[in-house]
């Protein structure tokens, strides 16, 4: 008897995450993975790209013939997917079916659940580019936001997850948009601080801004994943008030679209250092 812990994988959607999974559940299906999508060309040309694949004719045979089945679809698509999947049986036995989501819990696939499956939301917490093999490899370690509709259903999620080299990581429905925001601030808005900070070094005359913040960036990223917030350098945790107004007043005079980003982030970090018990009253008033 095969020891590949399912007997055939159905991947929903031709994205990024779609691929990466494909690409990664592949050796752990029996049968060849069956893809569905809404264009055939690219579902035969992912299907090529793996190998042990193959395009699916409809959603109906994914749901009939799949024991593992991921949807991974934009979050407005999901819904649609979803219902389409409801119109059809489930296979024997029922599938454990899972959404990609950072967003959504597990209750938007309650019509599923209804019909038989074990289903969950699972998160991947990385980002994906569309180098499949490398977000293959980034998966493995990376933290899986898991929410189960059943004790079944998320001890299933959490195989899923070690299978693919993962921690799981338990996160309530009622938190799902909690936890999704916190990840978009950290990683997307991060994007956008380095851009601002691009726009400023420009401004000032360099000529190559992102060579000039890397080594500073990824230094200040590697000590804040390790620290935590004892990470923090500058002229706001040293209580540097005059350093700070030079700040204010450059930006107002050469670059003014930054300025609102700059007082609403240094206001964070002061409210950090308020909880830390420090008075930062000064600064906040040269903010305000």
């Amino acid at each position: 008897m095969s020891n590949i812990p399912y007997r055939r994988v159905g991947i929903i959607g031709t994205g990024r995450v779609a691929r990466a999974l494909a690409l990664a559940l592949a050796p752990h299906s029996v049968d060849p993975l069956l893809l569905w999508g809404r264009t055939p060309a690219t579902l035969q040309a992912i299907a090529a790209d793996i190998g042990h694949a193959t395009r699916a004719e409809n959603l109906s045979a994914v749901a009939q013939n799949c024991d593992l089945i991921a949807i991974a679809v934009s979050d407005d698509a999901i819904g649609t997917v979803v219902a389409e999947l409801a119109d059809d049986p489930m296979g024997s036995p029922p599938p454990l079916l899972f959404h990609v989501s950072g967003r959504s819990g597990v209750s938007l696939l309650e019509p599923l659940r209804v019909k038989g499956a074990d289903t969950a939301a699972i998160h991947p917490a990385m980002t994906f580019t569309g180098d499949a093999s490398t977000e293959v490899r980034r998966m493995a370690g990376a933290r899986f936001a898991v929410t189960g509709s059943s004790v079944e259903a998320t001890q299933g999620a959490h195989r899923l997850v070690e299978l693919l080299g993962g921690v799981a990581v338990d996160i309530s429905e009622a938190h799902r948009a909690l936890y999704h925001a916190a990840l978009c601030h950290a990683a997307n808005h991060l994007v956008t601080l380095i851009a601002g900070a691009c726009h400023a070094l420009e401004a000032a005359g360099a000529d190559d801004p992102l060579a000039l913040l890397a080594p500073l960036v990824r230094a200040a990223t590697d000590n804040s994943l390790m620290k935590g917030f004892t990470a923090l350098s500058g002229p706001l945790l040293r209580g540097d008030g005059q350093t700070v107004a030079t700040h204010l007043a450059a930006l107002a005079k050469d670059c003014p679209e930054l300025s609102p980003a700059y007082r609403a982030m240094a206001t964070a970090t002061l409210d950090e250092l308020e909880r830390d018990g420090r008075d930062v009253a000064a600064l906040r008033a040269l903010l305000a």
